[in-house]
């Protein structure tokens, strides 16, 4: 969820100065960037709330946790085994295609990513066994870690064309990637679940079926154009220690903040995998509820991540203005704003609640309902760390985004291992909204210090998501009063 800025370190070879003329490949504005992305993603985001509920209506909480802890470790070890090559195209694409390198740069990268992918996926099916206890709390799962090993590779590979096609700022293709791959995955998964068997498995080979189809449309339009790119240099060719060093550095970087973003995104379920009381499949089954009780409120945080993508630019060129005043101005307005927005939508999500676990998913999950309202706040929380961390950003000083993150994962860790056993999934949930809360404080306490000043109702509106611990009345009354 957390974007990387530019860190410093080897610089690129200037062994050729920058051409003027453009390649014949067609870009996108960025006005229309932000309209396609805009509509497709409310569209998308809807066909994966249907398809969510789908999957939990369908399958029993441990299954659903199965398939919740094998697409954790997907997201966490796709970026692990490649080394987060993928993240360095958005920033060197453009580098080397105004240098007429373009193909140089993508022959290279690809050979290294899909090198590192393939040994990273026979890594996973050679280790199945240990890897199965780390995921899934026991050694029975291994064959599903087998499966999980043909499925990363599929991800992957679409993650770096997906990352390709934005890079070269072909915004039609690259969102149409990610909207294609929703809806094959929405029709695949619903017709292996009817047609095959109702588990986690028929769920993970959908999903790396719908990332391997995606792909095929962008390698025949990349090998369509592949002439249309600029002409390789020599003077790269004879270079390529040159040529790597900045690539890796910046990898390097762009890998430890997917690391321990991804981390602070999952830790909690690994927790309850491992130190929950009972058996592995009672362990899964509370994965299963917590994932019901994330259904819609990650949907939340998600508008907060797109929200504060889009932002970024105009505070930034605000702030590059030397108009610090009003990037405060702009943001605690947006905290308070959005945050407003977000305890409405809390409170519909509460009230509705029980029609939604009783009649959509079945009345399957009363633990996930119970721990909602702790759902709710701490993915507030979130969704204004988001928002937040855009003064940091501004300010080059994005380290910090990943120290508050760091410390709100220490706190959660610590206390899942005290809260958890004896508590179970409330003591988890318990334990991750007070680390989102100590991540917030720090990205506002690290923004006050270099110059953010937050007026009342800023503050105010960081501390009222508890109000969803008091039911929906509550949560009205507050809305009321705000």
């Amino acid at each position: 969820m957390t974007r990387i800025a530019e860190p410093t370190g080897p610089q690129l070879p200037e062994t050729q100065p920058a051409c003027n003329t453009e390649d014949a490949l067609p870009t996108a504005s960025m006005a229309d960037t932000v309209l396609l992305l805009l509509v497709l993603s409310v569209v998308q985001r809807l066909i994966g709330f249907v398809r969510a509920s789908l999957f939990c209506r369908w399958l029993d909480p441990a299954e659903l946790g199965r398939w919740d802890m094998s697409f954790a470790f997907l997201m966490t070890a796709g970026p692990l085994v490649v080394l987060a090559l993928a993240g360095c195209l958005g920033r060197y694409v453009e580098y080397y295609r105004r240098r007429s390198r373009l193909r140089t740069f993508i022959r290279r990268t690809a050979s290294l990513y899909f090198g590192l992918a393939i040994v990273g996926s026979v890594v996973v099916l050679a280790a199945a066994e240990p890897l199965s206890v780390l995921i899934f709390g026991t050694a029975a799962e291994a064959a599903t870690v087998r499966l999980l090993a043909a499925a990363l590779l599929a991800v992957t590979t679409f993650n770096y064309v997906y990352e390709l096609a934005a890079a070269l700022r072909n915004t039609r293709l690259a969102v149409s990637l990610q909207f294609v791959n929703s809806v094959l995955f929405a029709l695949l998964g619903v017709g292996l679940l009817l047609g095959r068997e109702v588990s986690a498995t028929s769920v993970i080979i959908a999903y790396g079926a719908a990332c391997s189809i995606t792909v095929l449309p962008a390698v025949v339009w990349l090998v369509r154009n592949w002439t249309k790119l600029p002409e390789q240099s020599t003077a790269v060719a004879a270079e390529p220690n040159r040529f790597w060093r900045p690539l890796l550095f910046y990898s390097a970087w762009a890998w430890a903040a997917a690391t321990l973003s991804n981390l602070f995104e999952v830790a909690d379920r690994y927790m309850i995998v491992h130190f929950a009381n009972g058996k592995p499949d009672q362990a899964l089954a509370l994965v299963g509820d917590y994932h019901a009780s994330r259904l819609v409120p990650v949907l939340m945080v998600s508008v907060a991540a797109l929200v504060g993508s889009i932002v970024t630019p105009h505070l930034s060129h605000d702030w590059e203005r030397g108009e610090r005043e009003r990037v405060s101005q702009r943001l605690n307005l947006l905290a308070k704003l959005f945050g407003l927005l977000l305890l409405c939508g809390g409170g519909v999500i509460l009230a509705t609640a029980p029609w939604l676990f009783g009649s959509i998913l079945g009345g399957k999950y009363g633990g996930g309902l119970a721990v909602l309202p702790l759902t709710l706040t701490y993915c507030v929380w979130f969704s204004l760390f988001l928002i937040l961390e855009n003064y940091v950003l501004c300010c080059e000083r994005s380290h910090l985004v990943g120290v508050s993150m760091a410390a709100g994962l220490a706190t959660n860790v610590v206390l899942n291992l005290l809260l958890l056993p004896r508590f179970g999934l409330p003591g988890a949930v318990a334990a991750t909204a007070v680390g989102n809360a100590v991540a917030l404080a720090a990205i506002m306490g690290f923004s006050y210090r270099h110059g953010l000043r937050f007026d009342k109702g800023t503050l105010l509106m960081a501390l009222v998501p508890t109000v969803f611990l008091l039911g929906p009345i509550a949560t009205a009354g507050a809305i009321v009063l705000l």
